[in-house]
């Protein structure tokens, strides 16, 4: 007995230790199980409280009082599967008749306290189906990323939900978007997350950094094009222009529209041709767009209505050419000058890192969701990275890339820099490479000289 009692505090003592030190490790171990003994034995009163039951069927009623039995009770909706997860649990429900989606999602954060779960979500599945996701912790506060993910072609994981599922930039399905933040509050790491997943696929990276090019320029070994000022930003503005007027021959040539070809044979954009006859695509990373819309001079103004026009040009149509743009800033507002509002409407996704007033956060989501608003407005500023992702259809998550430093960024590029492709009309904006002979000069007259 002495020994089963020592043995059972060793147990408790592990168990805190762990949830405390290693909230995933304690999880795997003792959280699961726990977690679904809970759903098990309380979901019938936990859904009575919640308003989550119906009232028995007209027939029921009259069955039982036929056979002279009590009165039926309230069913919940019927547990079709419940599967434990590394990060918690996902209950499929089966609404009864009369109940909605939206119910259980108006419940949720009842049913994160009534079955003491980090987290709640739900979703739609089909018409009569909710799957809802329940997090046992914060996957957030430390991520992880998953060993195995669903990468494919133009689709990389960058990021993970706060419902532990994996956050995926999927070009195909949303070409252009926007990443809005404050200063320090995880836009370059996301960046570096991006171009760390691209780079090892089969496309192009062209960079715009108007900081002299020290967030993209250490990662030149994988980029086909470089601009670190307006001045060469609007050259190569212009020639990606071009070449997407190209690729448009290219696919036009290829087309051959014809009776006795079946539809799913006649090419719209880069993806329906050849492979031998395919462009590569182009991923267009802009670092900070506010120093492309801003200016000072009429010369400057010339210029600045230049790139601007170029930028929507390519989101209105660089989409079926294989061209996409992701435009990273501080604001995105009207406030840039004429043309900026139109070429935000062309950027279906929307991040918002933490933002230093509402009003930024309305650039991003004021159009398509405000409780997205509300959210980006409520990220901590000690919680770097965390960010709100949404699209035009209205719908949002929590996100948080893991944390990527510069020098592994540089380490992925380097080690995929052989499927750096060699693009013509970009190739006066190829980085160069080779290392500077002399040392920099000092920044002040009175820093020390060097021996």
């Amino acid at each position: 007995m002495v020994w089963f009692t020592v043995a059972l505090v060793l147990v408790v003592a592990a168990a805190g230790l762990l949830r405390w030190r290693r909230p995933a490790w304690y999880w795997m171990t003792f959280g699961v199980t726990l977690a679904t003994l809970r759903v098990l034995v309380r979901y019938g009163s936990v859904m009575d409280a919640c308003g989550l039951t119906v009232p028995p069927s007209r027939w029921r009623l009259t069955l039982a009082r036929v056979a002279n039995r009590p009165v039926p009770e309230s069913r919940p909706p019927r547990i079709l599967r419940l599967r434990p997860t590394r990060t918690g649990l996902v209950l499929r429900l089966g609404l009864r008749p009369g109940q909605d989606a939206f119910d259980v999602a108006a419940a949720s954060d009842r049913l994160r306290h009534s079955f003491s779960m980090y987290g709640v979500t739900s979703r739609e599945v089909r018409s009569g189906v909710v799957e809802v996701r329940m997090t046992g912790y914060d996957v957030l506060k430390r991520v992880q990323m998953p060993a195995k993910t669903d990468a494919g072609p133009m689709r990389v994981p960058v990021a993970l939900r706060e419902d532990g599922s994996v956050h995926y930039r999927d070009y195909r399905a949303i070409p252009h978007a926007l990443t809005v933040g404050a200063t320090e509050s995880g836009k370059s790491v996301y960046q570096r997350n991006l171009v760390a997943g691209l780079a090892a696929q089969d496309v192009a990276l062209v960079g715009i950094d108007c900081k002299q090019g020290v967030e993209l320029f250490p990662l030149a070994r994988r980029f086909s094009a470089l601009a670190d000022n307006p001045d060469t930003a609007a050259e190569l503005l212009d020639a990606l222009v071009s070449r997407m007027e190209a690729v448009y021959q290219i696919i036009r040539s290829e087309q051959r529209i014809t009776s006795d070809i079946p539809d799913a044979k006649i090419a719209a954009d880069i993806w329906d041709l050849p492979d031998h006859l395919r462009p590569v695509p182009i991923v267009v990373l802009v670092d900070e767009v506010a120093e492309l819309a801003l200016f000072a001079t009429k010369d400057q103004e010339k210029r600045r209505d230049r790139i601007i026009t170029a930028l929507a040009r390519l989101a209105q149509l660089g989409r079926a050419a294989g061209i996409y743009l992701e435009i990273c800033g501080q604001r995105f507002g009207s406030e840039l000058g004429k043309s900026i509002t139109m070429l935000r409407a062309q950027l279906t996704g929307r991040t918002a890192h933490r933002v230093n007033d509402e009003t930024s956060a309305n650039m991003a989501f004021g159009d398509i969701s405000p409780d997205a608003v509300l959210a980006a407005v409520q990220i901590p500023a000690d919680m770097r990275g965390v960010a709100i992702a949404g699209d035009s259809t209205g719908g949002w998550h929590r996100i948080r890339a893991p944390h990527t430093t510069l020098r592994q960024a540089v380490n992925v590029c380097n080690r995929h820099a052989d499927r750096t492709p060699d693009l013509p009309e970009l190739a006066p904006f190829r980085p160069a490479l080779t290392s500077l002979s002399k040392a920099p000069a000092p920044l002040s007259k009175t820093a020390p000289a060097t021996a």
